[in-house]
């Protein structure tokens, strides 16, 4: 069975002499391997693919032994879950209802939960359960209560938000650290918030991007995981601003998800390291 490690420790001398011993005396092969320190820190990021038969807990146990404080995540190559939340826009839900479909991503959808019902047919000619949860007349918490309910039913590694117009509370927040996937409309750290099209119109920008990100208190501003832009010209409205966006858009969202779910992105803070 192949296994990733990804390892995270201060820095110092022997450290992959002293990783490859614990992983050769368990029998274990090394595929491919990653590393990176940050200089300023003085931290060291390990990404290491190993095949072989071996208790991962046994090696991880080994493996803390030897380094002291560190932190270590286990992976394999199983599929991530995801639930993917909606608002109304189709173009990234449909992206990833295809790429689903025809496993072009390491993942499934295990349902879509949407604020409105108009993805709810696009949704289930997929066979992919939808949960409508209503946003009008109701307090936020109240609201994210009722979604937590629904989360019950799942096991799940991620929550993908697809356009999905709400902002979510601190306790929603705390409640998955580090699982939840946001796709801004917009080239961070510029033009945050909403109407981010209309706001790239009116600064008469150049270029216009879309950025996947992990969801933080801040808005628009937890971890940065993959970015791109198309060049624009003055002859463009906002309206084909936003359309041209689109497409810019989907691709991010799925780019930054392959990096996830091939394990390849550690958070560090405030920012990503990823392995590409």
């Amino acid at each position: 069975m192949n296994f990733t490690f990804k390892i995270t420790c201060t820095d110092e001398k022997g450290l992959v002499y002293r990783i490859s011993e614990v992983l050769l005396e368990n029998g274990l092969n090394i595929i491919k391997n990653d590393e990176f320190v940050d200089s300023e820190k003085s931290l060291f990021f390990m990404r290491t693919e190993v095949a072989g038969i071996a208790d991962p807990q046994k090696v991880i146990a080994q493996l803390q032994d030897q380094l002291g404080d560190c932190e270590i995540e286990l992976s394999n190559d199983r599929p991530k879950d995801v639930i993917v939340f909606v608002t109304k826009e189709h173009h990234c839900l449909s992206d990833l209802l295809i790429r689903n479909q025809f496993k072009d991503l390491n993942f499934n959808i295990l349902a879509v939960v949407g604020n409105y019902e108009n993805l709810r047919d696009l949704t289930e000619k997929f066979d992919i359960p939808f949960h409508y949860m209503a946003a009008e007349n109701i307090t936020r918490d109240a609201h994210e209560n009722q979604i937590k309910e629904t989360l019950k039913n799942y096991e799940f590694d991620y929550l993908v938000l697809a356009k999905f117009m709400r902002i979510l509370t601190p306790e929603f927040i705390k409640d998955f650290k580090g699982k939840i996937i946001n796709i801004h409309h917009s080239f961070l750290p510029a033009f945050i918030g909403a109407n981010p099209y209309k706001q790239a119109f009116e600064r008469g920008v150049k270029i216009i991007g879309a950025t996947a990100h992990f969801v933080t208190n801040d808005l628009d501003e937890g971890p940065i995981i993959y970015q791109d832009i198309i060049k624009v010209t003055h002859s463009k409205t906002a309206k084909d601003l936003a359309k041209l966006g689109r497409d810019v858009e989907k691709n991010v969202l799925a780019n930054a998800l392959k990096l996830i779910f091939e394990d390849k992105v550690f958070i560090d803070g405030n920012k990503t390291i990823i392995f590409e």
